[in-house]
């Protein structure tokens, strides 16, 4: 991987972190495409780097959103702001308990798996599909909802299924209001990416020596920048279009990596 890759990649997290298409997913394809030879840990090094970066994006431009709620639970009262933290809180704990428990598990198919990733698009799709039926509400997002798209969330941890799709889906089909749906799905992440990327630095999982930080840290701008023009130009267009068009992406890109996997 040199530095036209690393930048090629950071821009591919930074604008499909935030459509229902998998980032994830895209990142395998990307690198495979590539021929990005790194071992499953060096790989998942890079692709934690790309999604703090998208991370710290959300952060600037929900800063408002994000400030708002911080004097909110200030006030320490039982509020709207302090009960959309706690559902917050609730929602990061399935994922969690994956990232606690199956950790090595999850690692290992971060290996250019292009076949598990078309299949798991395929399953996006239907997804999407399915949420594009359901009826728009006003409905917030209950407690019980909010554990409930926790789990769609620690599903979406396999390559190919998106975070943002699932959890947006998910709650949509649970029947809220979409604009609140894609508001709780792009901040709830936000915490789950700092949790894990503070455990990798304190266990030591991320091997600094073998990993080049030219390539991080160009990858890392790429995201950030591209993060920072597709939050708030690509949350206006999740709201607005309908899901059906990035079903028929994902599942096109599915078939075509399912494709590229028997033709290699």
């Amino acid at each position: 991987m040199d530095i036209t890759d690393s930048i090629i990649l950071g821009v591919i997290q930074g604008l499909t972190e935030f459509l229902p298409v998998s980032s994830s997913g895209h990142l395998e394809i990307g690198k495979a495409i590539l021929g990005d030879n790194s071992m499953p840990k060096e790989s998942l090094l890079f692709t934690v780097v790309l999604h703090f970066a998208t991370a710290l994006s959300t952060m600037v431009v929900f800063r408002k959103d994000i400030w708002l709620l911080l004097k909110g639970v200030l006030k320490f009262e039982w509020n709207e702001d302090l009960q959309f933290v706690s559902k917050i809180a609730l929602s990061m704990i399935p994922a969690v308990i994956v990232g606690l428990f199956f950790e090595e598990q999850l690692e290992s198919l971060f290996g250019g798996n292009i076949l598990l990733v078309g299949c798991m698009l395929l399953v996006t799709a239907a997804l999407l599909f399915l949420a594009d039926k359901a009826k728009d509400t006003h409905k917030k997002v209950s407690f019980k909802n909010a554990f409930i798209i926790g789990i769609s969330q620690a599903i979406a941890m396999l390559p190919g299924i998106s975070r943002s799709g699932a959890t947006i889906s998910t709650s949509v089909l649970l029947g809220n209001d979409k604009t609140r749906a894609a508001r709780f799905s792009f901040l709830m992440v936000v915490p789950l990416i700092f949790g894990k990327i503070a455990k990798d630095l304190l266990s030591g999982n991320l091997t600094y020596e073998t990993s080049n930080f030219t390539f991080l840290s160009a990858g890392f701008i790429a995201a950030f920048v591209a993060g920072l023009f597709a939050c708030t130009w690509m949350i206006s267009l999740v709201k607005k279009s309908k899901l059906s068009y990035f079903a028929i992406y994902c599942a096109v890109v599915g078939v075509i990596a399912i494709i590229y996997t028997f033709a290699n």
